[in-house]
């Protein structure tokens, strides 16, 4: 793939990411950046969803 495909699939991702998990603050999202379990336990305090079905969910984009 190239940097255009590969852009493109991002953009993808943040965009559904952002239409699931829209009440996480851009600080929030920041702050979890590079940390997938510190990213999983923001979405599981705000939508009180189990831990394992928000990897599930975050693994399959």
């Amino acid at each position: 793939m190239n940097s255009d495909t590969n852009e493109g699939k991002w953009k993808q991702i943040k965009g559904e990411f952002k239409e699931k998990f829209g009440q996480l603050t851009d600080n929030e999202k920041t702050e979890a950046q590079g940390s997938f379990d510190k990213l999983v336990g923001e979405i599981q305090e705000k939508y009180g969803e189990s831990k394992e079905a928000i990897q599930k969910e975050v693994r399959s984009w």
